[in-house]
């Protein structure tokens, strides 16, 4: 697998980021609003193969004391090749220096996580635009 790496913005095409979470699956999110969160965040990669886009992540964070992993796509076709683990390497690597990294995994994918040194937290918790949906997912878990 020839992977090309890059954190410029400039030559990303939103429509291909939205459709790659689409398929990943990471739900659904518009081209405007990748365009604005990749846009806000400090850290970010993407991989292409043969010019195709593969896979991205992001990382937000205050550059010293905190920093979310987050946003982590790769195409099914490149799911299970070690894109995914390269991926959160290249941006655990630019978190060097923030004194917690935290992630917000999808529902199964934690022992995926947890090979790359990630931990459960005991008291993590959030406020979801959609809790209903977000209880359905299984990213919450009842009161």
């Amino acid at each position: 697998m020839s992977i090309l790496w890059s954190d410029d913005l400039a030559g990303v095409d939103w429509d291909e980021l939205s459709a790659l979470y689409r398929i990943a699956p990471l739900g659904t999110k518009t081209p405007a609003d990748l365009a604005l969160v990749f846009g806000n965040s400090m850290f970010r990669t993407f991989a292409y193969e043969q010019g195709r886009l593969v896979g991205a992540g992001r990382v937000l964070a205050d550059g010293r004391d905190c920093a979310y992993l987050c946003d982590v796509a790769v195409h099914p076709d490149h799911q299970g090749r070690g894109l995914g683990r390269d991926m959160i390497e290249r941006l655990l690597a630019r978190c060097r220096g923030h004194r917690k990294i935290i992630l917000y995994a999808v529902p199964g994918k934690e022992g995926f996580y947890e090979r790359l040194g990630f931990r459960r937290m005991t008291t993590a918790m959030a406020i979801f635009e959609d809790q209903a949906g977000a209880y359905g997912r299984g990213y919450l878990t009842a009161p």
